[in-house]
């Protein structure tokens, strides 16, 4: 019999976990802290690639689902100068179909029973009990005992400190999001620049990122390195001065890219950049685990939500390879997840130095081009 397995966080990482346990018949149970599934915005597009998130997705029975809510032509991408010049474009080969964030959690939650997902459930604390057990502790004073834990809690993780002391570290860049709507029609200098996909306008010390996403709405992340305490000393509660402050940091650079900042139509919301050291690992805990941001964060560079899913989808299966013996399942997980791990993190920081670095634009160009290893 294998033990239910109790998980905490319900983002595409836990409910690939769930899903994949439901698959293989072994019962779990998210707690999650947000109210509902809207309560919130769950972020824009990621590029699901096929060594990870596709085969995530294939384990869990979701990949026709999957295919179907694809933004077609998506995943085109160009890079520009800040004048905005057109250094490289390459067309959507369809090897990483783009796909909204909420509409791919969407359909793993509407893959679980119900009763899967306590909603409202955020946790405060672990505590180790010994014999492999943890009692988890929620913000509206109940418990819970559980025999196998998972931390599928992201950056900031309550189940991260059973297994290590690691905290998150600010890398000394941070993304101000932005989104324009009715682009074609409201924005059109800066839906040209976009283009169909994903835009990269770059110079060394910053950049903007930008995406077409469905509904003809571009959603961008201004890049700045720039220390904690600069970040600090903007006020983002007031959005004309923050979006003012931010744009001056770009005088210089072409309109239509600047427009992807001045003509946001909600507040800038800052996104700092925290990450775990890239050879984070921790020594064998009974009876818990992580997956996810919880257990390798590091710069966003498209593989962040293709490894959760893929360490989602990986434990499950060791999970329902070795029942009765949860212990050799984690053992087996960890073994792979530390090295992949390890390697997609300094591929992260590398892309994240490309784009932003000394070399930037052209540095970025070259990976692209394949001149670069790595």
């Amino acid at each position: 019999m294998t033990t239910p397995v109790t998980i905490v966080g319900a983002g595409l990482g836990g409910l690939t976990l769930a899903r994949v346990l439901h698959v293989h018949g072994i019962p779990a149970t998210i707690y999650e802290a947000d109210p509902s599934a809207e309560t919130r915005t769950q972020g824009g597009q990621l590029d699901i690639h096929e060594h990870d998130g596709q085969r995530a997705l294939e384990d869990a029975g979701l990949i026709d689902a999957f295919r179907a809510i694809i933004h077609e032509g998506g995943a085109a991408s160009r890079v520009l100068d800040q004048h905005g010049t057109v250094l490289l474009a390459q067309p959507d080969d369809g090897r990483r179909p783009e796909v909204l964030r909420g509409d791919l959690r969407r359909i793993l939650l509407d893959s679980l029973p119900a009763e899967t997902i306590r909603w409202s459930k955020k946790l405060t604390g672990v505590v180790p009990l010994g014999d492999h057990r943890h009692e988890l502790r929620f913000a509206d004073g109940s418990t819970l005992i559980t025999s196998l834990l998972v931390g599928a809690d992201g950056a900031w993780s309550k189940v991260r400190p059973l297994l290590s002391a690691a905290k998150p570290d600010y890398v000394g860049t941070t993304f101000i999001e932005t989104y324009l709507h009715d682009a074609d029609e409201r924005h059109t200098a800066a839906a040209e620049a976009v283009g169909g996909g994903a835009l990269f306008a770059l110079a060394p010390g910053q950049g903007i990122f930008a995406h077409r996403e469905a509904g003809r709405v571009l959603h961008a992340y201004v890049a700045l390195n720039r220390s904690a305490e600069w970040i600090a000393g903007i006020d983002f509660m007031d959005a004309a001065v923050a979006t003012a402050r931010i744009a001056a940091e770009f005088n210089g650079w072409a309109p239509a890219l600047t427009a992807l900042i001045t003509d946001g139509e909600i507040p800038p919301v800052p996104r700092m950049i925290h990450t775990l050291p890239n050879d984070h690992r921790w020594d064998r805990v009974p009876g818990v685990t992580l997956l996810g941001d919880a257990a390798h964060l590091a710069p966003p560079a498209g593989e962040g939500a293709n490894l959760a899913m893929f360490d989602g989808a990986e434990l499950g299966k060791a999970i329902a390879a070795h029942p009765g013996d949860i212990e050799a399942a984690l053992t087996v997980y960890e073994a792979a997840l530390f090295p992949r791990s390890a390697s997609a993190a300094a591929g992260a920081h590398l892309i994240l130095k490309l784009c932003l670095g000394d070399s930037a634009p052209f540095g970025l160009v070259d990976f692209f081009n394949g001149a670069l290893e790595g």
